[in-house]
């Protein structure tokens, strides 16, 4: 074997750890991370507690990810979405999948607690086996509430983020995991519908398939507008200010429209769209938090 086939070798190989991570999902919940660290104090965050707190979460996360390719992978094979991933092409082995995912939990506990608190590390891993143990073991083959339930560790990252900090979770923290729980819904089931007959050919009782897609439907649009109000709370407690609550206003009318498109078209129509929203509804809150947050530290200041 030559050393080009071996570069090629090592790089493929290097690819087919990376999606065991899941990186997208990843860089999600490592946004919302930071952006419960810098709302939890007015003041600057240590840059190794920015640093490495951001990492450890992210590896935390990465594992969980890399432990739901491992158990789903004869799910995975049978699946139109996820038939190519690298548990069922046989780019990866199970062992080398779950040894990976077993050495990012350890190494991102060590992280944690050599650079943040003991709190933070201990509702890291909780969260990682609510995901990867509670939710992919469990929920996701026995309920069509599964992603309501499962939902709560993929909501968490702000709590961690918050935690890393300051060291303790207070209302403001749990304000901001409430509107990732609420959310989560809405947008997975989106995806659902668009990928109903998947999820039906391999017995997996997501919502679509146990209930129908209309009635889908009308769970997305009573999600979006319940989203809506819990997004008015940071603004009703004095988390935040005017720049946040039209930002939250004008980003959850648009997922009610979107939400409300989906309702009335036919079959899967305009299930991505509404999915591919719910991402960027997400993002663009957050960025409002942050902006929000600033800009009234810097009025304060000034005052």
């Amino acid at each position: 074997m030559n050393d080009s086939t071996l570069t090629e070798n090592a790089s493929l190989s290097w690819r087919q750890y990376l999606e065991l991570c899941k990186p997208k999902v990843v860089l999600l919940i490592v946004f919302t991370a930071i952006v419960g660290m810098l709302l939890s104090t007015p003041g600057m965050i240590p840059f190794d507690i920015l640093f490495f707190g951001s990492l450890g979460i992210g590896l935390a996360a990465a594992s969980g990810a890399a432990v739901n390719h491992w158990v789903d992978q004869k799910i995975d094979a049978a699946m139109e979405r996820t038939k190519g991933r690298p548990l069922p092409t046989g780019g990866l082995s199970s062992r080398s999948a779950i040894t990976f995912a077993l050495s990012l939990t350890a190494i991102s506990m060590v992280i944690l607690l050599a650079t943040t608190n003991v709190l933070t590390a201990i509702l890291t891993f909780i969260c990682v086996i609510g995901y990867a143990v509670i939710y992919t073991m469990f929920l996701k083959r026995s309920t069509p509430h599964n992603i309501v339930w499962g939902g709560a560790a993929g909501a968490a990252p702000p709590i961690l983020g918050w935690a890393a900090v300051t060291g303790e979770v207070n209302t403001e923290a749990l304000l901001l995991f409430l509107i990732i729980f609420i959310w989560t819904p809405p947008h997975f089931w989106a995806l659902a519908i668009h990928r109903r007959d998947d999820y039906a050919k391999v017995d997996v009782p997501m919502l679509p398939v146990t209930h129908g897609i209309p009635f889908t439907k009308i769970q997305v649009l009573l999600y979006t507008f319940m989203l809506l109000a819990v997004t008015l709370i940071p603004f009703a407690i004095n988390m935040s200010g005017l720049i946040y609550l039209a930002g939250a206003v004008a980003l959850g009318v648009g997922f009610i429209y979107h939400a409300f498109k989906l309702y009335r078209s036919e079959g899967d129509e305009h299930a991505m769209k509404t999915f591919a929203y719910s991402i960027f509804y997400l993002t663009a809150l957050f960025g409002f938090l942050l902006v929000d947050h600033y800009i009234r530290i810097g009025f304060r200041a000034i005052a």
